[in-house]
């Protein structure tokens, strides 16, 4: 790695407002790539907006944001190839209902990246294999369990070929058994180097796959740390009263 490789997520001076409400105070923030970045906070904190602005679903108001080097650009063609390259799963899993499992995960590679048909189910198949639901690829979302449809929703965003991959609370909306299963896929992910933000209540992911821990209060970063550091010796009272909330449970 040279020092002129750009980091893979760079926000500067992001700012961002909901009417009167200041939900991202000025972030900073840098993911190089490779690295796996886990953002905790309480509700309300501005976490899911600073990953919703990551590939403009949420407009800034101020500030730079880059993926890969390239500024993200306001709209049109060049918007769409730049989200192309930044996989995002959400906490609802967002597949097409009326669409087989191996369809929605062949939809992009055909649609945006024009991969021939067979070619797209081959990679499907490849990666419905890798997040372990080869099985599922012709039923329809409905058919599935709510863990199942997520693995499903992490091979259509992997099927992009995605530089980076943004996950908003990809198991909140799970049963507990169902949990595991996601985050499994999720540190497989993070073992292959893939660059990952991720947002997340599930401590154990965050100790055990991420290579930083950013707390996030009231719209700002207020803390980012190696997860051992984080967990063991919080600098701010928030992130402490935070994680003593957590880790009572």
């Amino acid at each position: 790695m040279t020092a002129t490789t750009p980091p893979m997520i760079r926000m500067a001076g992001v700012n961002k407002h909901f009417g009167s409400l200041h939900v991202l105070r000025d972030i900073d923030l840098e993911v190089d790539r490779g690295q796996v970045v886990v953002v905790l906070g309480p509700s309300g904190s501005g976490k899911s907006t600073l990953c919703r602005a990551i590939n403009r679903l949420e407009p800034i108001d101020g500030g730079t944001i880059e993926v890969d080097g390239t500024p993200l650009p306001a709209e049109g063609r060049a918007l769409a190839k730049l989200r192309a390259d930044v996989g995002m799963v959400f906490q609802q899993f967002n597949l097409f209902a009326h669409k087989t499992i191996a369809e929605n995960v062949m939809l992009g590679p055909v649609k945006v990246r024009r991969m021939g048909k067979q070619q797209a189910r081959d990679a499907a198949m490849t990666l419905l294999d890798r997040v372990g639901i080869t099985d599922q690829a012709g039923k329809y979302p409905a058919q599935l369990s709510g863990g199942q449809q997520q693995r499903a929703a992490i091979a259509r965003a992997l099927a992009m070929r995605p530089k980076v991959m943004l996950f908003d609370e990809p198991t909140s909306a799970l049963d507990p058994e169902m949990i595991s299963e996601v985050l499994e896929v999720m540190v497989g992910l993070a073992e292959e180097g893939m660059t990952m933000l991720v947002i997340t209540h599930e401590m154990g992911f965050a100790r055990r796959a991420a290579h930083r821990v950013v707390f996030m209060s009231d719209g700002e970063i207020i803390e980012d740390a190696a997860p051992q550091t984080f967990f063991t010796t919080p600098r701010s009272d928030r992130a402490k009263d935070f994680l003593g909330k957590i880790l009572a449970h």
